[in-house]
């Protein structure tokens, strides 16, 4: 395991002090970078875990905010605030800028190679920095299975990998179905993963606040799906030691 460095990065985006949580691995050459995007809750413990995991493995790893630097655990209060950025993709796509400026512009990062990997509100964000022809080596959204402006899609030119519950009421078959349409049409290389009787957010752990139904924390699934994340990073980001 190697030692990891973090800190608290500030940066602006959505007319908000955003609060970004950067972990470097050691040493002090470049390295590929990852971009994290947290559910609609915001920026949590559980990013910045994962950020921290992805530096163990050798990638510089920032996990973007979402709400200035707020975690919003009242339901009515994130869905007030994610519904209508969902259905703004210029404005995902602001805030996803935002953070791939930060992350572009830490030393350790190799520009040239950096993924996206996003949950929920903040893996439909990676997805729009991929219809907006964002150079990046891959795309991993899971519980964010949005669908893109007609014709943007084909901008995508990297991996993509979904990953979504079976049970997941708000990630139902039909959207998943369109999803998959819509990346097979513009010739995406894409696959999609339905993990068996998990519901949305499956991959999150327990949370000390009412969450909306359809949410639930599915623990064997969850290191699936950190697996297939970490596979397509090591398949289309590999880390040359």
């Amino acid at each position: 395991m190697t030692t990891v460095t973090t800190r608290t990065i500030e940066y602006a985006a959505d007319g908000l002090k955003m609060f970004g949580h950067l972990a470097l691995p050691a040493g002090v050459d470049r390295r590929p970078a990852v971009l994290v995007g947290p559910e609609g809750m915001g920026l949590s413990d559980v990013e910045r875990r994962r950020a921290d995991a992805l530096a163990e493995l050798g990638y510089v790893a920032l996990a973007f905010d979402l709400h200035g630097g707020r975690y919003l655990g009242d339901p009515e209060e994130m869905l007030a605030r994610c519904m209508p950025l969902l259905a703004a993709p210029d404005r995902m796509r602001g805030i996803g800028h935002a953070a791939l400026d930060v992350l572009r512009a830490e030393p350790r990062t190799d520009p040239d190679r950096i993924a996206a990997v996003g949950y929920g509100t903040g893996g439909a964000i990676a997805l729009e920095l991929g219809r907006d022809g964002v150079d990046l080596r891959a795309i991993a959204t899971v519980n964010g299975l949005t669908k893109g402006r007609p014709g943007e899609t084909a901008r995508i030119h990297c991996a993509v990998w979904a990953g979504v519950g079976s049970e997941d009421p708000i990630m139902p078959p039909a959207q998943r179905d369109a999803f998959t349409a819509e990346m097979q049409a513009a010739g995406v290389d894409w696959r999609l993963v339905v993990y068996g009787g998990a519901l949305h957010a499956f991959h999150h752990p327990p949370v000390d606040h009412i969450v909306l139904p359809g949410v639930g924390f599915h623990p064997r699934h969850a290191q699936r799906a950190w697996r297939d994340v970490v596979d397509l990073l090591a398949e289309c980001l590999p880390i040359m030691e």
